[in-house]
């Protein structure tokens, strides 16, 4: 893939006119009742989580969210989340695997909320926690990445068993302006950055780092259709193994790597 086509999905999976999480929940999850809270006093407004039911079946569904308006930008980080906002998706997502309910996170996240408070309340300990607990949960979890999947902050609700992207959304360890600047010294290298890093879904999907990708569109209501189909196929296949060889497919899986 060439500099300029590696470069304009990444653009992509920015824009402001992508399909959001929260209209991919009010439109294939019925009777949806957001929870709040990590239990350790704080409730991170850039995850949001709850309870639903897909198809009939109860599950739990987590998003990354940027916000609308100013204020709710400011207030999500612009969709980084918090210590808080990990350790509440890791709460909720217990709670599936005590009750046997499927997971689904939808990440669009440049990355974890780098500032000092995050530092001074454990985000790289949040993190991690997500990273070991969310591994050993016995209950199917998917990840879609509909935006951006950015480091440690998309990697902590990507842990579980597959990782789906749209067509237009990225997946790497840092941004290819942050790349760039550390190894070239050079930001306006990025284009060059976003090539060299494969960190778009067909060089991901080459290496085996995700399962799959799905078509997208301008029209959201066709793309949230399209994500429907994968959804409903992949949850119905794991949900015929057993705890153990779940465990034992999703070892598997990362020890490839």
């Amino acid at each position: 893939m060439t500099k300029e086509n590696a470069y304009a999905i990444v653009q992509a999976a920015r824009s402001a006119g992508k399909v959001t999480g929260l209209e991919i929940i009010n439109q294939l999850f019925d009777n949806f009742f957001e929870l709040h809270g990590d239990r350790n006093g704080t409730d991170d407004p850039a995850i949001i989580g709850g309870l639903a039911t897909y198809h009939g079946r109860p599950v739990t569904v987590i998003t990354t969210d940027r916000g609308k308006t100013v204020g709710q930008r400011v207030a999500k980080h612009f969709g980084s989340p918090a210590p808080g906002g990990y350790r509440k998706a890791l709460r909720l997502i217990e709670n599936a695997a005590k009750f046997h309910r499927p997971v689904i996170a939808l990440v669009n996240t440049a990355g974890a909320y780098p500032g000092q408070s995050a530092e001074e309340q454990g985000q790289g300990s949040a993190i991690a926690q997500n990273l070991l607990k969310i591994s050993q949960a016995k209950t199917p979890l998917i990840t879609l990445i509909y935006g951006e999947g950015g480091s440690g902050g998309a990697l902590a609700l990507a842990c579980g068993d597959e990782i789906w992207m749209l067509e237009k959304s990225t997946y790497s360890v840092l941004s290819p302006e942050g790349f760039a600047s550390i190894l070239w010294r050079d930001s306006s290298r990025a284009p060059e950055a976003a090539a060299v890093m494969k960190m778009t879904p067909q060089a991901l999907l080459e290496q085996g780092v995700i399962e799959g990708i799905i078509e997208e569109t301008t029209d959201h209501q066709a793309t949230i259709q399209n994500i429907d189909v994968v959804l409903e196929k992949q949850l119905a296949t794991l949900a015929q193994l057993t705890p153990e060889e779940l465990l034992k497919r999703r070892r598997a899986r990362y020890r490839k790597f």
